[in-house]
């Protein structure tokens, strides 16, 4: 069960809440759509964002045999029991953010990179930037010198 209160938490904030928020922020009326070609781009970025995103989902329950989701320190589905570092691990420490990052902006181009919506997506990297660091020491912890090795080779997010 807290397995699925994990996805559904992280669907409904990430997939649906901070779009939503960017969406209302931005003053955009419910059935708006921006000029060619937006929505091409705006969707090929929304696609590739969430299939990296479910991608690094997949393998960390597979190979990690647990979930990432640990918000400030309360967990919130169990732990991953190892250490991540091949598939999207290989050139991202946090994949998932990635993805979103890549989706969220997918959304903000379909807005048209209204101010409002991009600070929602500034508070969202800054609040998740955060969070990343308080898990770092997490997993330090929990892995040791392989973890900081492995914070020598892969970077944080994707430079």
């Amino acid at each position: 069960m807290r397995n699925a209160l994990g996805y559904i938490l992280g669907f409904l904030v990430f997939v649906a809440g901070i779009p939503a928020l960017m969406w209302w922020a931005s003053g955009r009326p419910l059935l708006w759509a921006p000029a060619m070609p937006w929505p091409i781009v705006a969707a090929v970025l929304a696609v590739a964002g969430l299939a990296l995103s479910i991608w690094a989902i997949v393998h960390m329950k597979k190979k990690g045999e647990g979930n990432p989701f640990d918000a400030y320190n309360h967990e919130v589905a169990p732990r991953t029991k190892h250490l991540m570092t091949d598939g999207p691990y290989s050139f991202s420490r946090n994949p998932m953010l990635v993805g979103i990052y890549i989706y969220d902006i997918g959304v903000l181009l379909w807005l048209q990179q209204n101010w409002y919506s991009l600070a929602v997506f500034a508070v969202q990297v800054i609040l998740l930037t955060l969070q990343v660091r308080s898990e770092e020491k997490r997993l330090e912890a929990d892995f040791g010198d392989a973890y900081i090795a492995y914070k020598k080779r892969v970077p944080r997010f994707f430079f």
